[in-house]
């Protein structure tokens, strides 16, 4: 979860769901020793941390990080629809 220091601040999130789906969740946080708010902060949390991990992270090969790399040193020379793209600027 965020920082492990308390914060005074908090915001509020109002969630709706059906009677069975608030029953299943209710029934996790007292397995998993929690309240119910704070069962579903901290799995909203995990799974909000890993889409945007998923989202921001660009994972290459070896073969394309190195193409990547190569691209970078040693760019090829402009062709001629890069040259008439830039003089429309």
């Amino acid at each position: 979860m965020p920082s492990t220091q308390q914060s005074t601040e908090s915001a509020r999130i109002n969630l709706r769901t059906s009677p069975e789906a608030k029953a299943l969740i209710e029934r996790a946080a007292a397995l998993m020793g929690t309240t119910l708010s704070g069962f579903m902060i901290q799995n909203a949390y995990e799974a909000a941390s890993r889409i945007v991990a998923d989202n921001e992270t660009l994972v290459l090969s070896h073969q394309a990080f190195a193409a990547f790399i190569t691209a970078g040193e040693d760019p090829s020379e402009p062709n001629d629809a890069l040259r008439a793209l830039m003089a429309r600027r």
